[in-house]
This record gives structure tokens, C-alpha cells and sequence, in this order.
């Protein structure tokens, strides 16, 4: 593999903000490979269509999904994805099978939200071409040029899924959904070359946003996880979003009171480079 391919793996993030955010769109981001690619999350409504068209991200390229738990935030713009890819596949406009990795308790959701939501005509995309793809606690998956395996993160307030993606050029990029960080996650989040973690607020600020309350971290925690789990890269998200303008100098500086590596605080719509 050449230098050009290894440069082409890339993250955008197409929202970094937690749920009650309205200056930035909730978050999900979008992994791509050099002949692949998986969206992790849809936000909270159709402004995905809006963020994945701002980002040049065709809905006819998307053949991936990757949804991490049931919360409104993160699983209603899937809800529209299946809307728009649905008419798409009909009229030969999406062409495939789109699959959607989650846990079972995911998959329920989407499927009861769909009967509800979705017109019947639509909806018999479902377990066709459009695929609820349920995944265990552990489980690899060859996906395009990726090997994925998802996990349970431990959530003390409601299951949810993340995953060590392993790219082409061997880096490793793991998701920790957005809560904290748990042992149970050691295995497959230690030595990462990228741990994409939740930081709901500064540490500074904790009093204010209460994070513990709300099962989050703050960037101080999130650094402190980095450093104990020797990872080369950290992606800071799902935030507050009162102070946007700042935000990346003063999450970046709290993190690095403990973390030595590379701290990355995206703004949506921002990509990352996976490079060595």
C-alpha cells in the first residue's frame, strides 16, 4: 500500500454536539476508508441530509451504519436515512444492500419506530435491502476494507455498543459512544492508534453541566483515560455547545493536562486525516 492510499482514510464528523445542542448538530461522524466507508450515528432528525450534503457525502454512497444506542440523538436521522435510501433503492438510485449494525435492543427500537413512522410502501425495504444487521459483544465483521468488531461499552445507564475499527494500514480507530469509559472496553480500546471519546463539558465547568449526574465525562477525564490506555490520538465530542468559538483551545488544553498525545476537538463538518 502506498502513501496516497494510507492518507485516504479519513473521518468527518458531521455533528459534535450532545443532545439538547442547537448551535451544532448532534453527534455522528462518518469513517472513511480508501474503499469503504461506515456512518456511526444519524443525530436527531433530517438535518443529517443536511450535514452529509454539506460534507459532500453521497446518501447513494452510503452502504454502512453503525448505530451505538437508542437515545434520540443519535437514532431519529437514521429514521430519515431509511426514509430517503428506501424510494433511492426503488428507483434504482441507491444501489445495494445498506446494512445497520446494532445491538438487539436497537434493532427493536428501529423496528417498532419504523412501523410507526415509515409508509408502508417504504417500509418493506426493511430486511431487503435494507438490512438490521444485530451484533454481539465481540463480534468481527469484514466490512468493506475494515475489520470491525463491536462491543459492549459497560453503560451504567443504558446498553450501547462501540467498536475497534481496523483499517487498511493497520491503525486502529476505536468509538466509545458517549458515555464514559469502562473496563469493560479495556480490551479493545488499549493502545488504539484513534479513541474517539465523549467529553460532555470541562472539568471546570462540571458544577454547571453536571456531567456525573448525566453519565458523561469531561475533556480532563477523557485525557486521563487516553494517557491510561496508551492511545496515540484523541477525538474529543458530543459536547455542550455554549461556547463553540473556544471550544477547541480550551478542550484541547484541559485534556492535555493529562494526555501527551495529539488531542483533536472537530467542529462539525471538520474532517480528520488518519494518518501514521
Amino acid at each position: 500500500m502506498n502513501v496516497m492510499e494510507k492518507t485516504l482514510s479519513h473521518i468527518t464528523m458531521l455533528g459534535t454536539g450532545s443532545a439538547m445542542c442547537t448551535r451544532c448538530y448532534n453527534t455522528c461522524f462518518y469513517l472513511k476508508t480508501p474503499r469503504g466507508g461506515m456512518l456511526t450515528d444519524g443525530g436527531g432528525g433530517n438535518g443529517i441530509f443536511g450535514q452529509l450534503d454539506r460534507a459532500g457525502i453521497n446518501v447513494a454512497d452510503i452502504r454502512h451504519i453503525m448505530v451505538t444506542h437508542v437515545h434520540t440523538d443519535h437514532l431519529l436521522g437514521i429514521i430519515w436515512l431509511i426514509r430517503r435510501i428506501s424510494p433511492m433503492q426503488h428507483k434504482g438510485k441507491h444501489r445495494g444492500t445498506v446494512n445497520i449494525y446494532c445491538h438487539e435492543g436497537v434493532k427493536q427500537a428501529l423496528e417498532t419506530m419504523c412501523q410507526i413512522m415509515i409508509p408502508e410502501k417504504i417500509l418493506a425495504a426493511l430486511g431487503n435491502t435494507i438490512v438490521l444487521r444485530e451484533v454481539s459483544d465481540g463480534e468481527t465483521l469484514d466490512i468493506d476494507d475494515m475489520k470491525v468488531t463491536f462491543f459492549d461499552i459497560g453503560s451504567t445507564k443504558l446498553k450501547q455498543f462501540g467498536y475497534r475499527a481496523t483499517l487498511p494500514d493497520g491503525q486502529q480507530v476505536v468509538c466509545l459512544g458517549d458515555e464514559p469509559y469502562t473496563p469493560a472496553a479495556e480490551p479493545w480500546a488499549r493502545g488504539a492508534d484513534w479513541l474517539l471519546h465523549e467529553a460532555f463539558c470541562l472539568y471546570r465547568d462540571r458544577d454547571r453541566f453536571r456531567p456525573y449526574e448525566k453519565h458523561h465525562s469531561t475533556a480532563l477525564d477523557a485525557g486521563m483515560i487516553a494517557r491510561e490506555l496508551g492511545v496515540k490520538n484523541l477525538v474529543l465530542y458530543h459536547t455542550e455547545d455554549t461556547h463553540l468559538d473556544t471550544r477547541r483551545d480550551s478542550y484541547t488544553l484541559e485534556a492535555g493536562r493529562e494526555f501527551k498525545g495529539r488531542v483533536y476537538v472537530p467542529d462539525d463538518l471538520e474532517t480528520i486525516e488518519l494518518t501514521l
